[in-house]
């Protein structure tokens, strides 16, 4: 696996459902993430080949290494999805979605629905590896349906032995959703369990824990929320990785951030107000550890042009870039203070 951050192993920027498309993968990849994933994508999109799926798949060249990651639960279906996606895009690799939580993907017998049925899981997972051939096929689960049925070392016992070549486990049961904490002992019992790489997945917040998440053996580690507040996330935990220090983001970096990713998504877009429109609960939470954040998070709730937002960035910096300032060469504890709201899981 190409590690381009400088770290020991590679940063994954995981696949999140109206966040990870080009614009935002991009950003992470210039932040230190090292491999990137679509936007999950049913084999029923696929299938249909229209505007709206081609703007999930579709990438640049400078993303790679790329995957597009499927879900669905027929493997015939899946599994030529899958080809389609190969011929359409040419991605480095296919991932397939035993993980997600969402009762629409659930409900349609995908994502970690199959988590309760390792039968047909087998049959997805070696559907697809057989129709992508010789392109990678990897994975990505959950540790179980709920705290009674944990199999995660069962289930990549299972993929492995499919020809899966990568698994990314979050530790986190579907009944969990994205509460309570990840169990990374059962991601260590998954590396245990099996000879491919595995990419942990949770919890994942800053440079000292994924210090410690590297203790237990992965392949890799992947981070998901925690980037949408902050992609120097990946910076952070890279510098930690090649034991280098950190230097945070400044307000105006933040804020620099923010206000080019809504210039982007409006040239992606081609219409303003629909753009912003969009952006608002990414912008949300961007405003993590921010000072005034709720305030702030109220005015961006109703923003609907670019002008409107650096209006509002003039004022919130003129009025806290001293304060962050203060904060950023004020003592460890008072960094921490002011860094904690932005803790994502």
């Amino acid at each position: 696996m190409r590690v381009v951050n400088g770290g020991s192993i590679p940063l994954f920027l995981a696949p999140m459902a109206g966040v990870t498309n080009s614009i935002f993968r991009r950003i992470c990849r210039e932040k230190g993430a090292d491999i990137l994933t679509t936007e999950f994508v049913s084999a029923d999109g696929i299938m249909h080949r229209n505007a709206r799926t081609r703007g999930y798949v579709e990438f640049l060249e400078e993303e790679r290494p790329m995957g597009v990651q499927l879900f669905g639960g027929d493997p015939g279906r899946l599994a030529e999805a899958a080809k389609q996606v190969i011929d359409w895009v040419n991605p480095d690799f296919i991932d397939i979605n035993f993980g997600c939580p969402v009762n629409k993907v659930v409900c349609r017998h995908g994502g970690s629905s199959l988590l309760r049925d390792c039968p047909q899981l087998q049959r997805v997972a070696d559907a697809v590896v057989k129709a992508c051939a010789p392109l990678p096929v990897t994975a990505k689960i959950r540790i179980g349906w709920d705290d009674r049925s944990v199999n995660a070392t069962e289930t990549a016992r299972i993929l492995e032995g499919t020809g899966i070549q990568r698994l990314a486990v979050h530790g986190r049961t579907r009944a969990q959703g994205y509460s309570g904490s990840a169990d990374w002992e059962v991601i260590t019992s998954v590396v245990q369990a099996v000879s491919i790489p595995v990419i942990g997945n949770g919890d994942i917040t800053d440079g000292a824990t994924a210090l410690l998440r590297r203790e237990t053996g992965v392949s890799g580690l992947m981070i998901g929320r925690a980037a949408m507040a902050s992609p120097w996330i990946f910076t952070e935990v890279a510098m930690a990785l090649a034991g280098r220090p950190f230097d945070p983001p400044t307000l105006q970096d933040r804020w620099n951030l923010v206000r080019r990713h809504c210039a982007e998504e409006i040239t992606a877009r081609g219409d303003e107000r629909i753009a912003m429109q969009g952006m608002r609960s990414r912008l949300m939470a961007y405003t993590r550890g921010m000072p005034a954040a709720r305030p702030l998070r109220s005015h961006l709730s109703t923003i609907a042009s670019l002008g409107e937002l650096e209006d509002l960035i003039a004022v919130h910096l003129a009025e806290h870039l001293a304060e962050a300032q203060g904060c950023q060469s004020g003592s460890t504890d008072a960094l921490n203070l002011c860094a904690s709201p932005c803790i994502l899981s």
